[in-house]
């Protein structure tokens, strides 16, 4: 099974936007591609082999991902389009869709996991429904830090909440919501590198109160926004 994953490596080394590994049932990496070990720091993708992702990554992100892998080993589950953030060389956030599935042997045991995952990257203009679902996306962007109504969406660019959701998603890989709870991340992700109080970069990014911006904070990012803030503030080298 890990043979024929490994014809593919030349495929994935040549898309720089996927990140595609394959683990073994402890959760360490058999095949990875070159951005994954780019982005983890190695210049050699060798160097990944045998190590999890806690001893790869920042150690809160790490943690996220092997306890990721090891669920899917557990329950022999898939995870599909679980929007990630990462924090790419040079500390900068970047979102990304990820999907995990297990691996099975002929007797149907799980035998570890495999995943990609994709950069988020808006289509080039060639969609005909391109330039009204940028406008959507836009109108998302600058008021990110008040309520997402479909219906006045809708109006804005004349189209059915239906076609919306579903140009959406064929354009951009997120639904609006999803859209609306990246940008406000992303500014919440920005605004923790600074000394505002959680409190105040909740209401900035929206939400009506301290603890649901923690709970949907954590339950997108991983960890809470405290943690995040100390993980900013960790030496760049800590827990690679």
């Amino acid at each position: 099974m890990v043979a024929h994953y490994a014809l593919l490596e030349p495929l994935f080394d040549a898309m720089p936007d996927v990140v595609f590994f394959v683990k073994d049932h402890d959760a360490r990496y058999v095949i990875v591609n070159t951005t994954l070990a780019v982005r983890c720091g190695f210049k050699d993708k060798r160097a990944l082999l045998g190590k999890t992702a806690e001893q790869v990554f920042p150690s809160r992100f790490g943690q996220i991902y092997t306890a990721q892998d090891q669920a899917v080993v557990r329950l022999d589950s898939s995870l599909v389009d679980q929007l990630e953030l990462h924090l790419y060389p040079g500390r900068q956030p970047g979102w990304c869709l990820t999907s995990k599935v297990p691996l099975h042997d002929a007797q149907k045991r799980v035998l570890g996991v495999a995943g990609i995952s994709r950069d988020l990257q808006a289509a080039e203009g060639t969609h005909p429904a391109y330039q009204r679902l940028a406008i959507a996306a836009k109108y998302i962007q600058d008021n990110y830090a008040q309520p997402l109504k479909l219906t006045d969406l809708a109006t804005l660019i004349d189209m059915s909440v239906a076609q919306i959701e579903r140009y959406f998603h064929k354009i951009f890989h997120l639904t609006p919501r999803q859209m609306l709870l990246k940008v406000r991340l992303d500014a919440a992700s920005v605004l923790l590198a600074s000394d505002s109080s959680i409190t105040d970069i909740a209401t900035q990014c929206g939400y009506t109160d301290h603890s649901a911006f923690t709970r949907q904070f954590k339950a997108t990012v991983g960890m809470t926004p405290s943690q995040y803030r100390a993980l900013l503030q960790t030496p760049a080298n800590a827990g690679a």
